[in-house]
């Protein structure tokens, strides 16, 4: 069986965690969530804090399978060990077709358009312009990827690095800023006089905020790669899952600090423009929106790597289609060349369907942003009920408290996807493809 060399530690695996959750969705969730909470400051920390529950504990949960379990692409090997060969057969095709190849496409379409806004071009995002340079990012990112994983791997580390200078900037001034001028301290001591009144709209803003905490789950695709995996990969989920929880409540409270609730509701997306400069002075915005496109070069570049390693990791045990090509391993540059064309193709053919939903050449608008997550969810619930029937020499909060709590979490996103109104078509759609993929299930010799 062809195997990857051990090149990465334990900053690599845990900027996985931390680089491809925080990407563009950190700098415009505090006006969606302020929104939902008509306002009310407590009610929205509250949100945050919950909707990092399918994260936090979540990784705790797979934290444990991985100190157990390594072999080749973490959520295959859970799945395999806990359901059998084809469940985790179908997990691996599942996040392969369906979640990381259109996650790297929309991403690629986000950091073609916030670079138009950093060299200030007029184009929107569905210009020409937008397409060709997501286009060429993709190509980019899995060339290199190819020919220089260890410096994909830097990258992943660098891009994690940067993207948390504006956050953290912005969440300390701005909280001393709050804190002085009294926005914070009114807000939440009216927030909470107020909070029974707003409950109600909890569940929403808490859906909300658990799409941005999604994709910590994309350092285990690399868990064979790992030094030291069982480890460091365990260690990399932990430290990652609150090194995002600390950044993102900090920088809620940064920016709710410069500019109260009913500004960042008023501005929109502009919000985090106008508190960085309000904090920095005007070249700031400038600066702000090359921090937002190296942000999101460093999600997708995380991205790109998983959805490499997904049909390598089905090949090698002889699944999925062609697996004795896509199991091949090129000697000089110590990747599979044949994976790395797969995946690039599938992720081309999503940015074509992303470009055809924002041009109506299907007839419908195509969430391939949405439903992917959603699906997601519903199979960790899986994996957490196992957790619990089988670790039985684990304590009771371990083995009961914890995936209980990131059962809770994951229920919440699962819901907010049941109360999209085309659930339905989403669902055939999904299941389909998903079936379609034990045509290709077998157990050959490669």
């Amino acid at each position: 069986m062809e195997t990857l060399q051990k090149k990465y530690g334990l900053w690599t695996a845990t900027s996985m965690v931390v680089g491809v959750v925080i990407g563009s969705g950190v700098f415009f969730k505090a006006d969606d969530v302020l929104k939902m909470t008509n306002g009310n400051i407590y009610i929205a920390l509250v949100a945050w804090i919950l909707g990092a529950m399918a994260m936090v504990f979540g990784a705790l949960v797979v934290s444990e399978f991985a100190q157990r379990i390594e072999k080749a692409n973490g959520i295959v090997d859970y799945y395999e060990r806990a359901y059998g060969k084809r469940m985790g057969y179908l997990m691996g095709w599942f996040n392969g077709i369906l979640y990381y190849s259109p996650l790297s496409a929309i991403l690629a379409w986000i950091s073609a358009t916030y670079t138009l806004v950093l060299f200030n071009v007029p184009q929107g995002d569905n210009s020409n312009a937008t397409w060709v340079i997501a286009f060429i990012y993709i190509a980019i990112i899995y060339i290199m990827n190819y020919f220089a994983p260890v410096l994909a791997g830097k990258l992943q580390v660098t891009t994690t690095v940067i993207k948390l200078i504006p956050l953290g900037l912005i969440a300390i001034v701005g909280t001393i800023f709050g804190l002085r001028n009294g926005v914070l301290l009114e807000g939440f001591i009216g927030g909470a006089e107020e909070a029974s009144n707003h409950m109600g709209s909890l569940s929403s803003a808490v859906v909300s905020t658990a799409f941005a905490f999604d994709g910590w789950i994309s350092a285990v695709t690399i868990n064979n790669e790992i030094k030291d995996a069982k480890k460091n990969l365990p260690r990399a989920l932990v430290i990652g899952a609150i090194i995002v929880l600390i950044v993102y409540v900090s920088y809620f409270l940064g920016i709710v600090g410069v500019l109260g609730a009913s500004t960042i509701i008023d501005l929109g997306d502009n919000a985090v423009n106008v508190a960085s400069k309000a904090l920095f002075g005007g070249p700031a915005g400038v600066l702000l929106s090359l921090f937002v496109v190296i942000s999101c070069l460093g999600t997708l570049n995380g991205l790109i790597i998983a959805c490499i390693r997904m049909p390598f990791s089905l090949a090698i045990r002889g699944q999925g289609p062609m697996p004795k090509l896509l199991s091949k391993v090129n000697k000089r540059t110590q990747m599979p060349t044949y994976s790395v064309i797969y995946s690039f193709a599938l992720s081309c053919i999503y940015l074509f369907i992303w470009y055809g939903s924002l041009n109506n050449l299907f007839g419908r608008y195509i969430a391939i942003d949405e439903i992917p997550i959603v699906l997601i969810y519903g199979f960790y619930i899986l994996l957490h009920i196992w957790y619990m029937i089988h670790f039985r020499d684990l304590k009771p909060i371990r083995r009961y408290i914890i995936p209980i709590l990131a059962i809770f979490g994951s229920s919440i996103i699962v819901y907010g996807g049941i109360t999209n109104p085309s659930i339905g078509f989403y669902l055939i759609i999904s299941i389909t493809i998903i079936l379609f993929g034990l045509l290709f299930y077998g157990e050959q010799n490669v």
